[in-house]
Protein backbone atom coordinates (compact mmCIF):
# COMPACT_ATOMS: atom_id res chain seq x y z
CA UNK A 1 0.00 0.00 0.00
CA UNK A 2 1.78 2.87 -1.29
CA UNK A 3 0.05 6.22 0.47
CA UNK A 4 0.56 9.73 -1.40
CA UNK A 5 -0.27 13.22 -0.16
CA UNK A 6 -2.23 15.42 -2.81
CA UNK A 7 -1.47 18.94 -3.75
CA UNK A 8 -4.04 20.20 -0.86
CA UNK A 9 -2.66 19.16 2.71
CA UNK A 10 -4.48 15.95 3.91
CA UNK A 11 -5.69 14.65 1.07
CA UNK A 12 -4.26 11.16 0.31
CA UNK A 13 -4.34 8.95 -2.63
CA UNK A 14 -3.33 5.46 -1.84
CA UNK A 15 -2.26 2.96 -4.43
CA UNK A 16 -3.41 -0.88 -3.46
CA UNK A 17 -1.25 -3.75 -3.80
CA UNK A 18 -2.77 -6.54 -5.02
CA UNK A 19 -1.62 -10.22 -4.79
CA UNK A 20 -1.94 -11.47 -8.41
CA UNK A 21 -1.83 -15.60 -9.64
CA UNK A 22 -3.91 -17.14 -12.08
CA UNK A 23 -6.75 -17.58 -10.08
CA UNK A 24 -7.75 -13.57 -10.21
CA UNK A 25 -6.01 -11.43 -7.02
CA UNK A 26 -5.71 -10.87 -3.36
CA UNK A 27 -5.61 -7.50 -2.00
CA UNK A 28 -5.77 -5.32 1.23
CA UNK A 29 -7.78 -2.50 0.95
CA UNK A 30 -7.64 -0.93 4.76
CA UNK A 31 -4.94 -1.59 7.66
CA UNK A 32 -5.34 0.61 10.18
CA UNK A 33 -1.80 0.08 10.90
CA UNK A 34 -0.38 1.82 8.32
CA UNK A 35 -3.17 4.56 8.32
CA UNK A 36 -2.24 5.31 12.01
CA UNK A 37 1.78 5.54 10.74
CA UNK A 38 0.49 8.30 8.41
CA UNK A 39 -1.74 9.85 10.43
CA UNK A 40 -5.04 9.07 8.98
CA UNK A 41 -6.84 6.14 11.21
CA UNK A 42 -10.33 6.76 11.30
CA UNK A 43 -12.56 4.86 13.07
CA UNK A 44 -15.42 4.18 10.06
CA UNK A 45 -18.69 4.08 10.65
CA UNK A 46 -20.91 3.87 7.92
CA UNK A 47 -20.20 2.14 4.47
CA UNK A 48 -21.90 3.29 1.20
CA UNK A 49 -22.18 1.96 -2.21
CA UNK A 50 -23.06 3.92 -5.02
CA UNK A 51 -23.47 2.44 -8.73
CA UNK A 52 -24.19 4.37 -11.87
CA UNK A 53 -25.48 3.20 -14.78
CA UNK A 54 -24.40 5.11 -17.41
CA UNK A 55 -20.98 7.37 -18.54
CA UNK A 56 -21.32 10.88 -17.65
CA UNK A 57 -23.33 10.45 -15.00
CA UNK A 58 -22.12 13.32 -12.53
CA UNK A 59 -22.90 13.09 -9.08
CA UNK A 60 -21.75 16.05 -6.07
CA UNK A 61 -20.73 18.34 -4.83
CA UNK A 62 -21.86 16.90 -1.74
CA UNK A 63 -20.45 17.36 2.00
CA UNK A 64 -22.40 17.35 4.93
CA UNK A 65 -22.32 20.82 7.48
CA UNK A 66 -21.27 20.76 10.76
CA UNK A 67 -21.10 19.25 13.30
CA UNK A 68 -21.54 16.31 11.21
CA UNK A 69 -19.50 16.83 8.44
CA UNK A 70 -17.07 13.31 7.66
CA UNK A 71 -13.86 12.27 6.43
CA UNK A 72 -14.12 9.68 3.52
CA UNK A 73 -12.14 6.84 2.14
CA UNK A 74 -13.47 6.25 -1.79
CA UNK A 75 -12.64 3.71 -3.98
CA UNK A 76 -13.98 2.55 -7.95
CA UNK A 77 -14.79 -1.23 -7.77
CA UNK A 78 -15.81 -1.19 -11.43
CA UNK A 79 -15.72 1.11 -13.99
CA UNK A 80 -13.52 4.55 -13.75
CA UNK A 81 -14.44 7.65 -12.39
CA UNK A 82 -13.26 11.01 -12.33
CA UNK A 83 -13.44 12.00 -8.49
CA UNK A 84 -13.34 15.41 -7.97
CA UNK A 85 -12.74 17.05 -3.96
CA UNK A 86 -12.92 20.99 -3.39
CA UNK A 87 -11.54 21.94 0.10
CA UNK A 88 -14.10 23.94 1.44
CA UNK A 89 -11.96 24.17 5.12
CA UNK A 90 -12.91 27.87 6.82
CA UNK A 91 -9.53 29.36 7.03
CA UNK A 92 -7.49 26.85 4.93
CA UNK A 93 -4.40 28.02 2.68
CA UNK A 94 -5.86 25.87 -0.18
CA UNK A 95 -9.92 27.54 0.00
CA UNK A 96 -11.45 27.27 -2.90
CA UNK A 97 -8.95 24.87 -4.68
CA UNK A 98 -10.17 21.55 -5.97
CA UNK A 99 -7.78 18.46 -6.94
CA UNK A 100 -9.44 15.60 -9.00
CA UNK A 101 -8.11 11.88 -9.38
CA UNK A 102 -8.87 9.23 -11.53
CA UNK A 103 -10.21 5.79 -9.33
CA UNK A 104 -10.89 3.37 -11.23
CA UNK A 105 -11.59 -1.17 -10.47
CA UNK A 106 -7.98 -1.45 -13.00
CA UNK A 107 -5.87 1.06 -10.96
CA UNK A 108 -7.27 -0.30 -7.64
CA UNK A 109 -6.43 2.89 -5.76
CA UNK A 110 -8.40 4.75 -3.35
CA UNK A 111 -8.71 8.64 -2.23
CA UNK A 112 -8.51 9.54 1.73
CA UNK A 113 -10.58 12.88 1.78
CA UNK A 114 -10.10 14.63 5.19
CA UNK A 115 -13.39 16.08 6.97
CA UNK A 116 -14.24 19.73 5.67
CA UNK A 117 -14.18 19.43 1.46
CA UNK A 118 -17.10 18.98 -1.22
CA UNK A 119 -16.59 15.80 -2.89
CA UNK A 120 -18.30 14.64 -6.41
CA UNK A 121 -17.50 12.53 -9.40
CA UNK A 122 -18.29 11.88 -13.39
CA UNK A 123 -18.25 8.29 -14.50
CA UNK A 124 -15.76 7.67 -17.06
CA UNK A 125 -17.31 4.39 -17.90
CA UNK A 126 -20.78 2.85 -18.00
CA UNK A 127 -21.57 0.76 -14.71
CA UNK A 128 -19.49 2.39 -12.30
CA UNK A 129 -19.66 1.35 -8.13
CA UNK A 130 -18.27 3.25 -5.81
CA UNK A 131 -17.51 2.10 -2.17
CA UNK A 132 -17.06 4.95 0.58
CA UNK A 133 -16.56 4.24 3.82
CA UNK A 134 -17.63 7.18 6.61
CA UNK A 135 -16.31 8.49 10.03
CA UNK A 136 -19.56 10.11 10.52
CA UNK A 137 -23.03 9.17 10.19
CA UNK A 138 -25.40 10.72 6.96
CA UNK A 139 -27.45 13.48 8.77
CA UNK A 140 -30.15 14.47 6.24
CA UNK A 141 -31.10 17.51 7.76
CA UNK A 142 -27.04 18.77 7.47
CA UNK A 143 -26.47 17.68 3.57
CA UNK A 144 -25.54 20.14 1.72
CA UNK A 145 -23.70 20.70 -2.08
CA UNK A 146 -21.70 22.95 -4.41
CA UNK A 147 -23.06 23.29 -8.04
CA UNK A 148 -20.73 21.04 -9.90
CA UNK A 149 -19.90 23.69 -12.94
CA UNK A 150 -19.87 26.49 -10.84
CA UNK A 151 -17.98 28.93 -13.10
CA UNK A 152 -16.13 30.46 -9.51
CA UNK A 153 -14.32 26.91 -8.95
CA UNK A 154 -13.15 26.40 -12.57
CA UNK A 155 -13.47 22.37 -12.48
CA UNK A 156 -12.23 20.99 -15.62
CA UNK A 157 -15.12 18.36 -15.57
CA UNK A 158 -14.24 15.76 -18.56
CA UNK A 159 -18.01 16.09 -19.90
CA UNK A 160 -20.22 18.77 -20.77
CA UNK A 161 -23.67 17.40 -20.69
CA UNK A 162 -23.82 15.16 -17.90
CA UNK A 163 -26.46 13.19 -16.59
CA UNK A 164 -27.39 14.63 -13.16
CA UNK A 165 -29.91 14.50 -10.26
CA UNK A 166 -32.70 17.33 -10.06
CA UNK A 167 -30.64 18.23 -6.48
CA UNK A 168 -27.44 18.52 -8.08
CA UNK A 169 -28.58 20.65 -10.31
CA UNK A 170 -30.24 23.03 -7.83
CA UNK A 171 -27.20 22.94 -5.70
CA UNK A 172 -25.67 26.55 -4.10
CA UNK A 173 -23.09 28.51 -6.16
CA UNK A 174 -19.29 28.43 -4.16
CA UNK A 175 -19.72 32.27 -3.69
CA UNK A 176 -23.46 31.68 -1.90
CA UNK A 177 -21.67 28.85 0.30
CA UNK A 178 -19.03 31.34 1.35
CA UNK A 179 -21.90 34.03 2.33
CA UNK A 180 -24.08 31.99 3.53
CA UNK A 181 -21.40 29.46 6.13
CA UNK A 182 -17.65 31.20 5.68
CA UNK A 183 -16.17 27.43 5.08
CA UNK A 184 -16.94 24.18 8.07
CA UNK A 185 -14.96 24.83 10.98
CA UNK A 186 -12.78 21.25 11.28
Amino acid sequence: MKITEKKIKGLFEIQLSPFEDHRGFFMRTYDSGIFIQKGLNREWVQENHSSSNEKGTVRGLHFLNMPHTDAKLIRCIRGEIYDVVVDIRKNSPTYGEWVSVILSEKKKNSLFIPRGFAHGFCTLTNQCDIIYKHDNFYNKDFDSGILWNDNDLNIDWPINNPILSERDTNLMKFNEFTSKFGGLEV
